[in-house]
Formats: structure tokens, C-alpha cells, sequence
């Protein structure tokens, strides 16, 4: 019943595999966290990287694991991948007119240190897709270009051409803010959604490609006819598809159709996407809104409508974190 009104951000409650991928890092158990990353499929072994690159202390296992066998492939993405999450803390979320000179030469002394380690590990594995993935991150970081970046996707493609974390980067590089295009942009979310089988979540990059051009096109962007029809083909694609499968990453997939369903003002299928998350949410593209769980929050109780749980949604979108906490105990406590 809790979970009626609880929102939950972490990665490693919506996956397992992450949680104990961050407690093999944390307790120094590299074989355990290796078998666990080596036994997932290439886009799920990438998105656990992703999700466990800010596990305190791994930085120190995975130095000592590197000085002892540099040909580590995975020990070299993961590495590689701390470091891209530690230059991202440095950097911060804010716009780059707001992040001072200091902050910008650390940002980038720490991607240069992921480079060196990402250039390793592709001396000793070339067609690794998590380090393939990793490069195109402090490719952006580092403002290498366009071309740097369409080299090194198009690298990883030869090895995995529906490589969804990859293709989440890259569609960020083509975005104007990293000196891209929109037009590049759409084509390229609906390539992928293209070469993908059905029920693949790549599709969600069309729906990903709109809400990132949705401060720019204005408060009725989403709900234009041609947008809501392409987000609704993508979601017929993916997360509609019978074929679907909750693997690492469908929490993200499925909070990026719901945002865009609930902009769209399609209440039906913004409740879908809520149904079928629970208690999960993430961070991103809640964001673009304003405080990620508030906004979640706002748009499932607009979803449900006026319900128990969306009452409590509304009232507790509106608090701060520690007021939300306390009120959260209540209502879970008056609700059972």
C-alpha cells in the first residue's frame, strides 16, 4: 500500500542487478560484480555501468583490478564510467553560462582522466560497446565536435547497431545545445526506431527527440497532432508491443513516454505508463519541468485523477523533501 504514494529515484530499487553491482564495488568483490555485468545482455551490461558510476570507493577497486590485468575490459568501462559520473558532479546540471571557470577546468581534467582509461581498454578490446558507449560521453564533455562524435558512433554501430544507451548519447550530441540540429535530431531518433525489432525500447527515442525540443517549441508543442501521433507510434513500437521486456533501462523508457504522454495531454496513456511504473521515476526528463519528483507527482495525479493516492500526489508535490517524507509516513499510515 506504501507504494501508492511513495516515489522512488534510486536505479537500484527499480534493478536489482544494480544494488548488487554497487555492493560487489563497494566491499571490493570484483569477481561478483564482473559476473554480474558479463552475464547481462551489451545495452543492459552499458546501463548498469550507467547506474552504479557513482558507487563510493570504486574508483580505488578499480585501479587496483586495472594495475593487475589492464586487459579488463569491463574493469576499464566502469572506471571509465565513475570518472564521466565524478566529472558530471563536478560540472553540475546548470546551464554552462552559470558553471564557473574552476568548475569547467576540473569537469574536464576528470574527463581527460576517463579518456586515458577508455583509450586503454580500447587498445586491449576495441569493439567493447560500454567503452565504445563511454567515448561518445567525454567526446560531448569535452566539446571534441560533431565528426568526433559521429566517428565514434558509427564505430560502435558496426558492433551493435541498436546499442540504446549509445544512442540516447549521441542523440544528445545532435541536439543545437552540443551543436547539432533538430532535424538531425528526428532523423535519427526514427532511424533507430526503424532498425529496431518491435518491442525494442529504442523507439523511445522519438519521444526522447520531442521533449527535447519541447522548451523551445512552446507549451503546446507536445500536444500538436504530428508530435502526439509520432509519440504514440513509438510507444505502439516499444512499450505497447507485446514484445516488450522490463530490462535494465525500462524505468527510464517508460518515465520518458509517460512525460510526453502527460504534455501530449493524453491522460489515457500517461496512466498506462504510470500503471506499469509503480513507484518508479526518474530523474530525467522530469527535470525539464522543474523539481524531478514534483513534477512526476503533478503529472500521475492529472493522469488518475481525483483518486486517494492523486489527492495525496497533488499535496505532496507542492512540499520539499523532508516535509514530504514526514507526510508520506502519514498517509501510508491512514491509508492502510
Amino acid at each position: 500500500m506504501e507504494n501508492r504514494f511513495r516515489v522512488r529515484t534510486d536505479p537500484g530499487a527499480a534493478y536489482p542487478e544494480t544494488a548488487a553491482l554497487r555492493t560487489a564495488l563497494k566491499s571490493g568483490d570484483w569477481p561478483t560484480a564482473r559476473t554480474l555485468l558479463d552475464g547481462a545482455a551489451p545495452a543492459a551490461r552499458t546501463t548498469l555501468m550507467i547506474t552504479a558510476q557513482n558507487t563510493a570507493r570504486a574508483d580505488r577497486v578499480l585501479d587496483g583490478v586495472l594495475a593487475a590485468d589492464p586487459s579488463d575490459p569491463t574493469a576499464a568501462a566502469m572506471l571509465g564510467f565513475h570518472r564521466i559520473g565524478t566529472a558530471w558532479r563536478i560540472r553540475t546540471s546548470a546551464q554552462a553560462r552559470q558553471v564557473s571557470r574552476r568548475r569547467f577546468r576540473r569537469f574536464h581534467a576528470e574527463l581527460h582522466r576517463a579518456e586515458e582509461v577508455l583509450a586503454t581498454g580500447l587498445g586491449h578490446t576495441p569493439d567493447d560497446p560500454a567503452i565504445l558507449t563511454a567515448t561518445l560521453t567525454t567526446a560531448r564533455g569535452l566539446q571534441m565536435g560533431l565528426p568526433v562524435a559521429r566517428g565514434r558512433y558509427e564505430r560502435l554501430a558496426a558492433v551493435d547497431p541498436n546499442h540504446l544507451p549509445a544512442q540516447s548519447t549521441m542523440l544528445q550530441q545532435l541536439c543545437p545545445k552540443w551543436g547539432g540540429r533538430w532535424d538531425l535530431v528526428h532523423a535519427f531518433s526514427r532511424e533507430a526506431m526503424a532498425g529496431a525489432p518491435p518491442g525494442s525500447p529504442n523507439a523511445v527515442l522519438v519521444a526522447d527527440a520531442y521533449l527535447e525540443q519541447y522548451p523551445e517549441g512552446g507549451r503546446n508543442f507536445m500536444s500538436s497532432p504530428y508530435v502526439r501521433d509520432a509519440v504514440t507510434e513509438a510507444a505502439h513500437a516499444s512499450v505497447l508491443h507485446p514484445d516488450f521486456r522490463r530490462e535494465p533501462g525500462w524505468v527510464q523508457v517508460m518515465n520518458t513516454f509517460a512525460m510526453a504522454f502527460s504534455l501530449a495531454g493524453d491522460r489515457e496513456s500517461a496512466a498506462a505508463m504510470f500503471t506499469a511504473l509503480g513507484p518508479y521515476a526518474t530523474l530525467r526528463p522530469w527535470s525539464y519541468e522543474g523539481d524531478s519528483v514534483a513534477v512526476f507527482r503533478r503529472s500521475r495525479a492529472l493522469a488518475f485523477g481525483w483518486s486517494g493516492p492523486s489527492v495525496a500526489d497533488w499535496l505532496l508535490a507542492g512540499l520539499g523533501t523532508v516535509a514530504r517524507r514526514d507526510v508520506l509516513a502519514l498517509f501510508t499510515s491512514a491509508w492502510r
